[in-house]
This record gives C-alpha cells, structure tokens and sequence, in this order.
C-alpha cells in the first residue's frame, strides 16, 4: 500500500485552516433598516428612540449588527415617491413607514418585496388596500394600525366632557384626504351629545385663512381639528387661530403639543416600541403576510393646562384626572 505523501497532507490541512480562518473573518452582513417619516428629524427622534431601545433589548444594537437610513419627508408630501424609491435602491431589508396612507402607499409602490412595516400613521390599512385583512395581510405589508378614525367617538366625547357649554362645534379638514372619513365618524356620536357639527373643507393652503375668517362670523363653540398632510403643514395657523379667537380644541397628539386644548388618541410611544417585534421577526424568516397587523393596546389623553390658561378656561378636575398627561 502506497504511504500518503507527509507534504500534500500538510499542505491540504493547511488550506482547509487558511479556508476556515478567511471565512470566519469575512464581515457578516449587517441588516439595514429604512425608515420613511412624514415630519422632520427633530420631530421623529423621540419616537424613533423607543424603536432603538427596543431593538436593544431585543440584541439589536445601532452600529453593530443593524444599522439604519433615514429619510424625512419634512410635511413636502410630493416627496414620499422619490424618498420611498431612495430606500428601495439602498437595498434595506425593512422599511418602517411613520406616515399616513400616503407615504404607505408610496412605500408600498416603490416596491413589492421589501417588507414595509407600518409605525401606525393611516386610516384603515384594509379599507385602503394596503393589506388583505388584520389577521393575514397577505402582501408585504404589515406593522401597527392606530384607530385614529375609529376613536373620533371618544375624542368628541372627552372634548364635550372637558368644555361642557359646547354646542356647535367646527371640524377642520382635508375633503380629499384619507383622513376625511373622520368626518363620518364624528357625525353619529356629535348627535348623541347634542352637538352640531360644522364642517370647514381646505384643500390648499390658501384656503385656510378664508375658512378662519368665515368661521369668526359664524363663532363656534369649539374646533375639531382632523390631521392629514396638508393640516399638519398648517398646524401653526391653525393653532394660532384657535388661540387668538379663545377657541377650545381638539385634534391629535402634534397638535395639542403645538399649543391645541388636547387631544385623545393610541399611545404612540407604546406603539413604536412594538415595532420592534415586527422587525425582530422579519429578521429572523418571517413574512409581513403571515403577521398579522395589530391594533393599540394603551391609549393617551393629554391635555394642554397652558393653553386652557391662555383661552380663559377651567377644565373640570375630575377631566384633568382621567389626563395621561398635562401640558403645563
């Protein structure tokens, strides 16, 4: 029997070491995740923090074995499509979308693979076709659904609650949004209230300083504030105005922290830290059509003590205690 050759053993185990060594060395690929926001950084960073820690607790740590790419809209909504399709050629493994059904949809056109997971901007993900249905989306999207239309009940209720005398109260809002449907959702419960509702369209940003002066001449007891692109993009005039005329409002989280009477609404903190989940499943094999979209679990009432102050009026206590937060 012919002895192995000594020297093409050692050189062949040498090759496999050299082999294994290189592979090990080779860095592994770091997961990329996108993230499309309809504000601006200074606006976003908060909340993009509780994905963070959330991601950390989950072992996912910025810098080391994920690492992010943000693109902020600023409000310019003609920017979601070009912005959407930046991360598409970025090749991100996810893309978190912190928007409304606008830039869902622009995420959801710019690509068809790349799982988009919603941060809990938009009306009805199903009713908007994003997704097939809560339980199997059925597509590649996925994420947190708010139920900011499904509340406008509550919302008015804890308004009518907050500003007793009430009586006729104006609702601000895009007619050619998605957001619109709000309006349908406030109808119902206004008349179980005794209030009027009146509705003001803007579908420009001309438009506002005419619906604030027809509004002055027809004085309501209150305003109900419906967000939407173009809304928020005003949301200093529209705050302004309700100041100066000592008008109680009522509308969401960005407005009642830009100066609005309160807002009611899902927890939004809570919301994005349950992103984390959906993007540590994704990471791991699962498919956006297999996780189901869920719903809010925690929900906020803030209320804006400084801007009752300012429009002369006092909020019953028993209000305030309910309050998840005060503004002071």
């Amino acid at each position: 029997m012919k002895k192995p050759d000594l020297s093409s053993t050692l050189v062949a185990t040498l090759v496999l070491v050299l082999g294994v060594a290189a592979e090990a060395q080779l860095p592994k690929k770091v997961p990329r995740i996108g993230y499309l926001s309809s504000t601006d950084a200074a606006r976003e960073s908060a909340r993009f923090e509780a994905i963070r820690l959330a991601l950390r607790e989950r072992g996912y740590i910025e810098g080391q074995n994920i690492a992010s790419e943000y693109r902020y809209v600023e409000r310019k909504s003609d920017r979601y499509a070009e912005l959407a399709a930046e991360l598409v050629r970025l090749k991100v493994d996810i893309i978190l979308v912190a928007g409304g059904d606008s830039a869902i949809r622009a995420a959801r056109n710019a690509t068809k693979t790349i799982p988009i997971v919603m941060v809990g901007g938009g009306a009805d993900p199903v009713e908007a076709g994003f997704v097939e249905s809560l339980a199997r989306p059925g597509g590649n999207v996925t994420g947190i659904t708010n139920l900011t239309r499904q509340l406008a009940g509550k919302r008015l209720e804890l308004f009518k609650e907050a500003v007793p005398k009430i009586a006729r109260v104006a609702v601000l809002y895009n007619p050619d949004a998605p957001s619109a449907l709000e309006l349908k959702e406030v109808q119902s419960p206004a008349r179980a209230l005794g209030l009027i509702i009146q509705p003001w369209g803007v579908r420009a940003a001309d438009d506002f300083d005419k619906v604030f002066a027809a509004q002055r001449k027809e004085r309501p007891d209150g305003l109900y504030v419906i967000g939407g692109a173009l809304i928020r993009i005003n949301e200093k005039r529209t705050v302004g105005f309700a100041l100066k005329s000592r008008l109680p409002s009522v509308g969401y989280k960005d407005y009642v922290e830009a100066g609005g009477l309160m807002s009611y609404g899902a927890d939004l903190a809570d919301s994005y830290r349950r992103v984390a989940y959906f993007v540590d499943r994704i990471l791991k094999g699962a498919k956006p059509a297999d996780l189901p979209v869920e719903q809010p679990m925690r929900f906020e009432f803030i209320v804006n003590l400084k801007t009752a102050k300012q429009i002369g009026l006092t909020i019953p206590p028993e209000v305030l205690a309910r309050a998840s937060r005060l503004i002071k």
